[in-house]
């Protein structure tokens, strides 16, 4: 099929619809990238069930997540402010919110795909608005992609083109094929993304879908495995790919950069996942030795729940009464295993290990 004539000023209506021809990823190069990335990912979700709680690391990871989706649209916060605005009831700025946000769409969004959903237009103009807080959907209007010097690219326009756009792209993500799906997930970020049918949060509406696709196609149990970290690091050469395959129709070397990006991030997960449940045994070792009047499985749970805890958790989960939930605390800081901090007129205490992980 030849490639249609592309013009940057123009709305690419032409964007050809999926599925790109097959020559393109049926070499021996692509299927090798194919194999250490499904070998990544295998090992990794292996090793999810020795976690005890699957969500310690939605908490942690999701919210990492969340931070390095946003900062690609220049979005910034903190790791210490992310986790404290996640636990505490205080007010916080607007870009941690905004992160906030994204991190509960992403997990919302998980559960729906989880319960056996198939992807509809609704479900992702539902990402965006709670990514964004809008009401609006997808866009009847033009948007220009580029800087104040010159337009690099014009995505389709207007409604009616989007949603047989998006209608393609929904077919293809809900088709149970025999296509590689880490192809398939390789193909329909760049689709969606060269789509582009809202205007502004595309982006990180889009990495969210790559979660998504991940479970709905059986490779990962829980939304734990996030490229943004990987597309954040090799920024440039992301958007000179997705510009390649528009004007080039070079899709060989994007599809080895999305592979290399799940392989790289599956191994990285892996290697928190297994600090995680390190620091889980020796915490729990520590408090039985040093405080064995306080341990119990439980008590473990809630202090790797979240980074941060803080006194209505173990009440909540009565694990201690009201009058001794500070003495448990107290003894904990003490021991070094939490550090109390103070923000407004509440107390919220840091897992030290578990923060020094997740932030590296």
């Amino acid at each position: 099929m030849r490639k249609p004539i592309f013009n940057p000023q123009k709305p690419y209506n032409s964007l050809p619809l999926l599925f790109p021809d097959e020559k393109h990823w049926k070499t021996i190069t692509i299927y090798e990238q194919v194999n250490k990335a499904n070998k990544a990912l295998a090992e990794l979700k292996g090793r999810l069930s020795a976690i005890p709680n699957p969500q310690i690391l939605i908490n942690t990871l999701s919210l990492q997540e969340a931070k390095d989706s946003s900062s690609i649209e220049n979005i910034f916060t903190t790791n210490d402010k992310l986790f404290k605005a996640f636990t505490s009831s205080s007010t916080t700025d607007k870009q941690t919110t905004e992160v906030l946000r994204y991190g509960k769409s992403l997990v919302d969004a998980f559960k729906v795909i989880k319960s056996g959903t198939k992807f509809s237009i609704e479900l992702i103009e539902n990402i965006y608005r709670n990514i964004k807080d809008e009401t609006d959907g997808i866009r009847d209007f033009e948007v220009y992609i580029g800087n104040s010097f010159e337009t690099i690219y014009t995505p389709p326009c207007c409604k009616d083109v989007l949603v047989d756009k998006l209608n393609n792209w929904l077919e293809y993500a809900n088709n149970k094929d025999e296509i590689e799906p880490l192809i398939k997930l390789a193909v329909l970020h760049y689709q969606f993304e060269t789509i582009h049918p809202f205007k502004d949060g595309n982006g990180r509406t889009g990495r969210v879908l790559n979660v998504l696709l991940l479970s709905s196609f059986n490779l990962l149990d829980e939304p734990i495995l996030y490229l943004s970290k990987y597309i954040n690091e090799f920024r440039r050469e992301y958007y000179m790919l997705l510009q390649g395959v528009t004007e080039n129709n070079e899709w060989h070397n994007w599809l080895i950069y999305m592979l290399k990006a799940v392989e790289n991030t599956a191994i990285y997960t892996l290697n928190k996942v297994l600090g995680i449940i390190d620091i889980i045994e020796k915490t729990k070792d520590k408090i039985k030795n040093d405080l064995p009047e306080i341990y119990s499985f439980e008590l473990i749970e809630i202090l790797f729940n979240q980074v941060y805890s803080k006194y209505s958790f173990l009440e909540e989960n009565k694990i201690a009464s009201r009058n001794t939930v500070a003495k448990y605390f107290t003894k904990l800081v003490d021991a070094k295993i939490l550090e109390k901090e103070k923000i407004g007129k509440e107390l919220i205490f840091k897992n030290i290990a578990l923060y020094e992980l997740i932030k590296g």
